[in-house]
């Protein structure tokens, strides 16, 4: 169990550091690349991106999932579930407001698109800082 919790508190804080990063200093970037190069960049920016959040989000969804069946003793049911149902708001979040805006982007920069991905991101920044607090607790439960 300290196996599992150590990877789901890991892969946490990695994308909670990675999304306030992106929140705060590379969307609001987005915005002085240039019209003319932004296709290109935005083309590296999607690919390059997957590279670095795929694994962490990956070992995060399998440790989550892990946590909610079989859920490890000394862990409450309640922040399990929160947990699970966090992870799926950034998940769907994701799916539903960040990918088709980058999807708008990468056809060339857009202002309302651009001013759009970073009032919605707030979802999934949110979202995984609560998780962060989440898989704390979880390790705060089983440290009695």
């Amino acid at each position: 169990m300290q196996v599992l919790l150590l990877a789901h508190l890991t892969s946490t804080l990695i994308m909670v550091g990675i999304i306030w990063f992106v929140q705060v200093v590379h969307y609001p970037l987005f915005s002085s690349v240039g019209e003319t190069g932004f296709p290109a960049y935005s083309e590296a920016h999607s690919r390059l991106t997957g590279h670095v959040v795929g694994p962490p989000m990956l070992a995060e969804a399998t440790t989550t999932v892990l946590l909610v069946v079989p859920r490890p003793s000394g862990i409450p049911v309640y922040l399990a579930w929160v947990g699970l149902v966090l992870l799926a708001v950034v998940w769907i979040s994701t799916a539903l407001l960040q990918v088709p805006r980058h999807t708008k982007l990468g056809l060339g920069f857009d202002n309302a698109e651009w001013a759009s991905l970073v009032a919605t991101n707030w979802v999934r920044t949110a979202s995984w800082s609560l998780r962060a607090i989440v898989a704390l607790a979880m390790v705060a439960f089983t440290m009695n």
